[in-house]
């Protein structure tokens, strides 16, 4: 999709001209204008020349964006807000010579206000006075005329042509009653003379101009606004960087970094480039590009993204992704995309922007002829017609859907979480099902230890010692969560003699003296005895979705090790989230139906859909979109096909380049707290949307009728023209201001409005934490399950050995004492209730 830079445009109606007139190209398969951004995405086969003789023959200007190489731009100077200065300049000048107008026009005419005899006395010359400054005025602003007479002559009428229709009648008329008194004056009759004064619409003119360039520096001050978060995003880049030469540290431009230079951070300084850490270590501050506000703590071999802040430590590293390439720059670029592509939604405005000023022409036309027929003079008439050009806004309606989309994106890209298309972001908050992937995605992807039960007179330090000497040696993944629990809990090993692997059943070693045994139940079985009790506990985990790993030594079996692809810390309270938002949680997974219903119990999914082939994920989304729109959420390359068939795929961070790209939402930060945040953001966006068009079509239903003059007869109501022209420039002020309220908003907070409204029995329900010791494995979880939703006013019970708490949601009230003696009945001990 090439994308280009248009000007010219100065409303909707532009905009959907721009669109008519390149889709009609053969090649052109999609082409999208933006008003906010004034710019242009086309897909297809079409050349770069036809494309841009296509927007010129609209009557607008056209360039591949980029492409302007005589005069390269900035990355800080592409977003800088270039009109407002502009317009501040237009409206001082026409403010200054607009006041001259109005102190002789209105304040002389009707407060009295002194002025030079020449003027108080002579009614030509009170009138020529006005006749100058108006054409001044006009001078000034010649740009709507300018624009407005193109438009006409291209067949597509834009705001700019009602702004010219409006001030230019007004125009007119007046210079048609001053010479009208002119004659008068000549034939002798002074008092029909002065009665043209009456006649006059020059103050009109000029304001009508002046209130629709307040109007137009607003918007352009707002629209500026919208795209401060991208700015900001901007701002992180770096602009020097300590690049390390013949083992010298210089100081060079950013420029000069390319991949596999060699760079050194120290605390306080911006990372120049996406790398790898190769020496030293530090905290990093990666906030600018994940949301998350703790340091990331980085060592040899870890990776590093440019516009994060070392805090504290010194490291060098080496170049992988530099310039355009790097994560911030691929963020930066999202956001832009996603502002230039346009959201469904706003196929509804379009459509009434491409008709919108020919019918509003044709309605004050009819107004000017209807008061005629109906016997009023034509000044009145005329009045009628000016204020309905002037009030009718196309501008609100082209306006409401790219700013909140704009603004939308940015706060997403603030918080990690990036919107590739204005498609995705209206999508994401219509979702009814979310299915999550398992591993990577619910889980932590990689296996850690979750139980240690040691028997027959062995502590947890010394089997846990046992299983580190005997697993050190082995390469198998999970020999290295042993290894890694062992070094957390800063467990000596000892050294092995005569290490030997049995594939697919365990290890065999000797610690000095003495015969190490591991691995499974039936493999360790054969060199220790295994009683009941032992093997009951090993079933239970196995039942629990963890795999049990026997030691024994010399013969007697010194306990169990379970390692397990543990749910993320944040899994359970994600799925608790999508849950008060109203969406069903679905798990679908390729691992067996045993251990996937023990995670989808731990994080509280709806269903567990286990045992599905990457190939059989795409049908499964395809049955599922039967109930509804179904996001997807996945990080690895089996995730990729059933993330392109869902109506909104949603990668997390950390996942392939594959699923990442299949996806429509990336999370920065791998946390499934951040898919109800995306939906709730889509929510507000969408609420925001639906808001401004509202406003947009309301201001122009009612204003329209007032302007025409129909409330006149009911209510007395008339609109004067300078008062339509400030409704109008206020309009799409308002638009925008809504607008950028979404800056304010924060997807991660615990209470929205977008949430689901809870019903009645769900406003009864309460929840207490219980904080509980002694639970060792997935059997001890059942028991106290069991024990909790047997008591009355118990409705479920969410329990972890892991954590050590039990999450009780209640119908009804339930003293804590009860739920205590429940537990510790069982024989474990509450420690807390909340």
């Amino acid at each position: 999709m090439k994308k280009y830079d248009i000007t010219g445009m100065s409303c909707a109606a532009c905009s959907s001209r721009i669109e008519k007139e390149v889709s009609k190209l053969d090649g052109v398969t999609e082409c999208s204008v933006n008003l906010l951004t004034n710019s242009m995405s086309v897909d297809g086969t079409a050349s770069t020349a036809e494309i841009i003789a296509a927007v010129e023959k609209a009557g607008y200007g056209a360039s591949l964006s980029g492409n302007d190489s005589a005069k390269p731009e900035k990355s800080d100077d592409i977003l800088k807000d270039k009109e407002t200065p502009v317009l501040k300049m237009r409206l001082a000048a026409s403010v200054i010579f607009l006041a001259v107008l109005m102190y002789f026009s209105m304040g002389h005419m009707m407060w009295g206000w002194r002025v030079p005899a020449l003027f108080a006395e002579n009614h030509i010359a009170m009138g020529v006075l006005q006749l100058l400054l108006t054409i001044i005025i006009m001078v000034i602003n010649q740009k709507f005329f300018i624009s407005g007479i193109k438009s006409v002559i291209h067949g597509a009428p834009n705001m700019d042509t009602l702004v010219a229709l409006g001030s230019g009648a007004s125009f007119i008329y007046s210079v048609y009653a001053l010479f009208a008194m002119i004659a008068a004056h000549g034939a002798g009759e002074h008092a029909a003379a002065a009665e043209y004064m009456n006649e006059f619409y020059f103050e009109s003119a000029a304001m009508i101009l002046t209130l629709i360039t307040v109007g137009k520096m607003l918007e352009a001050r707002s629209k500026g606004k919208t795209t401060d978060a991208l700015k900001g995003l901007m701002k992180l880049a770096p602009k020097t960087a300590t690049a390390v030469i013949d083992g010298k540290e210089i100081t060079v431009p950013v420029s000069e970094i390319k991949k596999g230079s060699i760079f050194a951070v120290r605390p306080g300084e911006s990372i120049p480039a996406d790398g790898t850490v190769i020496e030293g270590g530090a905290a990093v501050d990666e906030s600018a590009l994940t949301g998350e506000s703790i340091p990331v703590e980085k060592s040899v071999g870890s990776s590093v993204s440019a516009a994060t802040i070392n805090k504290s430590g010194y490291m060098r590293c080496e170049a992988v992704r530099v310039g355009e390439d790097t994560a911030l720059s691929q963020i930066i670029k999202t956001v832009s995309d996603a502002a230039a592509t346009k959201a469904p939604i706003a196929k509804i405005a379009d459509k009434v922007s491409g008709v919108f000023v020919p019918i509003v022409i044709a309605i004050a036309a009819v107004t000017v002829i209807a008061w005629l027929i109906a016997g009023e003079s034509f000044g009145f008439a005329l009045a009628r017609g000016i204020s309905v050009l002037v009030i009718s806004c196309p501008c609100a309606l082209g306006l409401a859907t790219p700013v909140a989309i704009m603004v939308g994106s940015g706060v997403g890209a603030k918080n990690g979480i990036l919107f590739k298309t204005a498609s995705a972001l209206e999508a994401a908050g219509k979702v009814k099902i979310a299915v999550l992937d398992k591993t990577g995605t619910i889980t932590e992807g990689k296996p850690s230890v979750t139980d240690i039960i040691a028997f027959n007179g062995t502590d947890d330090s010394e089997l846990l010692s046992l299983a580190c000497s005997l697993e050190e040696k082995s390469e198998h993944p999970l020999a290295g969560a042993i290894v890694a629990k062992a070094r957390e809990k800063n467990t000596e090993s000892g050294r092995v003699d005569g290490f030997e692997v049995i594939p697919g059943r365990g290890l065999k070693a000797r610690l000095g003296s003495s015969q190490l045994i591991g691995g499974s139940l039936d493999f360790v079985a054969e060199y220790a005895d295994i009683n009941e009790s032992i093997r009951n506990t090993a079933f239970s985990l196995a039942d629990s979705g963890k795999t049990p790993m026997l030691f024994a030594k010399d013969g007697v079996a010194a306990g169990i090790i379970a390692v397990a692809d543990t749910v993320k810390e944040d899994s359970p309270a994600a799925v608790n989230e999508l849950h008060k938002m109203g969406i069903k949680v679905i798990m679908l997974t390729g691992d067996n139906e045993k251990t996937a219903a023990a995670v989808g119990n731990a994080a509280g999914v709806d269903e567990v859909i286990a045992g599905v082939l990457p190939d059989e994920k795409e049908s499964v989304i395809r049955s599922l979109q039967k109930q509804g729109k179904v996001a997807m959420v996945g990080d690895g390359i089996n995730d990729a096909p059933a993330l392109t068939r869902a109506d909104i795929g949603i990668a997390v961070g950390a996942g392939t380049d594959i699923a990442i790209d299949a996806a429509d939402i990336v999370l920065m930060k791998s946390s499934l707290l951040d898919v109800p945040a995306a939906i709730r953001l889509s929510r507000a966006a969408l609420r925001n949307i639906r808001e401004n068009l509202f406003w947009a079509f309301i201001y122009n239903i009612i204003g329209i009728p007032l302007a025409a003059g129909l409330f006149i007869p009911l209510l007395g109501w008339k609109l004067n023209p300078m008062f339509g022209a400030a409704a109008m420039s206020l309009s799409s002020f308002c638009v925008v201001a809504n607008a950028l309220r979404l800056n304010f908003f924060k997807p991660h907070g615990s209470k929205h409005k977008s949430d689901k409204k809870t019903n009645a029995k769900e406003k009864k329900a309460m929840e207490k934490t219980m904080k509980i010791e002694g639970m060792m494995c997935a059997h001890c979880e059942a028991r106290v399950k069991k024990a909790l939703e047997a008591v009355s006013g118990v409705e479920s019970a969410l329990v972890s050995h892991e954590s050590g708490t039990a999450v009780v949601t209640l119908s009804s009230a339930v003293e804590n004492e009860t739920l205590k003696n429940a537990v510790e009945a069982q024989d474990y001990k509450v420690t807390d209730i909340r």
